[in-house]
């Protein structure tokens, strides 16, 4: 459980989540702090499960700002908030929770303008066309993004019908054109000008040796390992990767902006710390 507060002037944030022992998110908040100059606050990590979420937040007094939710709450919080945005409702996912002074809870996701911003940063602003791999929480926040930047159909690649349902679904709610394909030929995604992988660490290795000569740009939403396979044979072939990372500070400097009203973010100081760390690894 969080712990009270011991003065007047503390700030407290962090992330919650299981597994949650390998999350960069502190070193990132925590740079961010330091950078702005917020000597009172602070950013932890915490091991929450579903069944324990809402005692946690029940827990939490007035010093808490905020808190950055990963997997498996992104969609459990939702009944447990006063307000969500529409980005967060687009996608049912929020990842992010701003306890405000009257202590409502609001819900918001970051991930989809982190996505956005992720690709605008290396020249992606508009693409004709898109594939997904995998699908899933991560996989709908992609489409919420390619929503904004996709201009034509983006094929998903997935394991079974049930999951291609639920992305035609999806896409129909996100109004973006999916076609779905089985993930047997998930080759075939790698010659669309933007590939975003969205599966499991090892999961997209066996494509590492079917990258074409002339790759577009693949956005990896992996950030350790990394390089992951596919990344690696993609860069060697020439083409334009965009990491977890990218991802994992982008939405953060979001989620900072938000709970510290501090704008804007040091990106840059954020992003070296998270690089810092995972060399470290």
């Amino acid at each position: 459980m969080p712990s009270r507060a011991t003065s007047p002037g503390i700030r407290r944030a962090a992330v919650l989540g299981s597994p949650i022992a390998h999350s960069l998110s502190p070193v990132l908040h925590r740079a961010a702090y330091g950078e702005l100059g917020l000597t009172t606050w602070s950013y932890d990590r915490f091991e929450v499960t579903e069944t324990g979420l809402a005692d946690f937040l029940g827990g939490l007094d007035p010093s808490w700002a905020g808190l950055s939710l990963t997997m498996p709450l992104k969609r459990a919080v939702i009944p447990l908030l006063d307000d969500i945005t529409g980005t967060a409702a687009s996608v049912e996912a929020v990842n992010t929770v701003i306890l405000g002074a009257d202590g409502r809870r609001t819900g918001d996701n970051t991930d989809i303008p982190g996505m956005i911003a992720a690709l605008r940063e290396r020249g992606v602003t508009t693409v004709e066309s898109a594939a997904i791999l995998g699908a899933g929480a991560t996989a709908s926040s992609a489409l919420a993004a390619l929503a904004r930047v996709c201009t034509g159909p983006v094929t998903a690649y997935v394991r079974g019908e049930t999951r291609a349902a639920e992305m035609r679904g999806w896409g129909a709610r996100l109004g973006v054109e999916v076609r779905t394909a089985d993930w047997a030929d998930a080759a075939g995604a790698l010659d669309a000008p933007l590939v975003v992988a969205t599966t499991p660490a090892g999961a997209s290795d066996v494509l590492a040796g079917q990258v074409p000569d002339h790759p577009g740009t693949l956005f990896d939403v992996l950030y350790d390992p990394w390089p992951t396979a596919l990344a690696a044979a993609w860069s060697a072939r020439g083409g334009q990767v965009v990491g977890g990372l990218d991802l994992l500070v982008h939405q953060a400097v979001l989620q900072v902006e938000m709970m510290t009203g501090r704008v804007p973010a040091p990106l840059p100081v954020m992003r070296k710390a998270g690089e810092q760390a995972l060399a470290a690894r």
